[in-house]
């Protein structure tokens, strides 16, 4: 194992155990203000634990996370790229879907990504050039040739709502040509899953870096391909993905094109 995915697995699965002892505690009696301060301190805690770890081995690095912004070092070419916790509202309403991700970038360039989902003790990996692997055993993408008889899964663009008509119309256009669709609410689970071939393909608008990265490295270990909406590879400054086999991913663009004509 690549010493830095040793310890980026370390950092998910100290963050992960923090996070289960304290899944399930929030009720419907806890006013909508304590909520909310109970998951941003969760989130806070599981992002401090991961820093702690990775500081520990690497304190020349340099850290990017949701929370603690950028944490500079002395190396300036490695960043770590952390989400603590994605899923979150699942997380708060005992919806057993959600995973830590913790990815290394070297010269911009992501080297290493794991994603730890700790409801099901699924361990997703991959290390640049020599695959992606579930729990040690490697993965392969999906085969499918078209949409038909495809699941995709999708986020609603819940924070950028103008976009809302647009989205619909393209849902409608991808959902005659599949089988189903899925919204289950964990970014990192959906490009994780689409690397072992539990979904054929993946599309989203308006995602963060940090919730791409290490979803990226993982499709591509496992045979597939990760673009923006118009095919090019802007999608971490546009925030919008589209992750699935080649073949896949050309007929959700394709979809795409002729939703917005």
């Amino acid at each position: 194992m690549h010493p830095m995915l040793n310890i980026a697995f370390r950092a998910a699965r100290k963050a992960s155990v923090f996070i289960a002892k304290y899944y399930g505690i929030l009720n419907g009696q806890v006013s909508q203000k304590s909520n909310n301060d109970f998951l941003v301190n969760i989130d806070r805690e599981a992002e401090r634990l991961i820093v702690e770890v990775i500081h520990k081995f690497y304190p020349q690095h340099v850290i990017i996370g949701e929370e603690c912004g950028k944490l500079a070092g002395e190396d300036n070419d490695v960043q770590w790229i952390i989400n603590p916790l994605d899923g979150i509202r699942n997380f708060a309403n005992h919806l057993p879907h959600f995973a830590v991700s913790v990815a290394v970038r070297i010269k911009s360039r992501t080297e290493i990504a794991v994603v730890y989902d700790p409801m099901r003790n699924e361990l997703f990996t991959a290390t640049r050039g020599q695959g992606a692997q579930l729990n040690g055993c490697r993965l392969r993408g999906g085969v499918a040739r078209d949409l038909n008889g495809t699941i995709l899964a999708t986020g609603f663009p819940f924070k950028q709502k103008q976009h809302v008509g647009s989205y619909l119309t393209l849902i409608s256009k991808l959902f005659i040509q599949c089988a189903d669709l899925r919204r289950i609410g964990s970014t990192a689970l959906d490009f994780a899953y689409v690397a072992a071939g539990r979904v054929d393909g993946f599309f989203e608008i308006g995602l963060r870096p940090w919730s791409i990265i290490c979803g990226e490295l993982l499709v591509h270990e496992a045979g597939g391909l990760v673009t923006d909406f118009t095919g090019g590879h802007n999608y971490l400054l546009s925030g919008n993905v589209v992750a699935g086999n080649p073949r896949v991913v050309k007929a959700i663009l394709l979809a795409m094109r002729n939703a917005s004509e």
